[in-house]
């Protein structure tokens, strides 16, 4: 895979679809927080980059219990009704 410009050989137990698209995501991370930080040095780019992606995956996971929390709520609320 390629990373800013970099290969890398990435090894998992994800499919390798799965592996491809998520090594993307990551280059296109670090591209856009490269295009807004011009001088930032390769290492201080991968903090950023793992900073930045650990806020939106916080971010979704809160969303995601929240929702699961008003599905909870709602079925329960359904199973008052019947």
């Amino acid at each position: 895979m390629e990373i800013n410009k970099r290969s890398y050989t990435i090894v998992g137990h994800e499919e390798p679809h799965h592996i491809r698209m998520v090594s993307s995501l990551v280059d296109q991370k670090m591209r856009e927080i490269h295009e807004a930080n011009p001088s930032l040095d390769t290492a201080k780019l991968a903090v950023l980059t793992a900073v930045n992606t650990m806020n939106e995956y916080m971010k979704l996971k809160e969303e995601c219990t929240e929702l699961m929390n008003y599905i909870e709520k709602k079925e329960k609320e359904d199973g008052r009704e019947s």
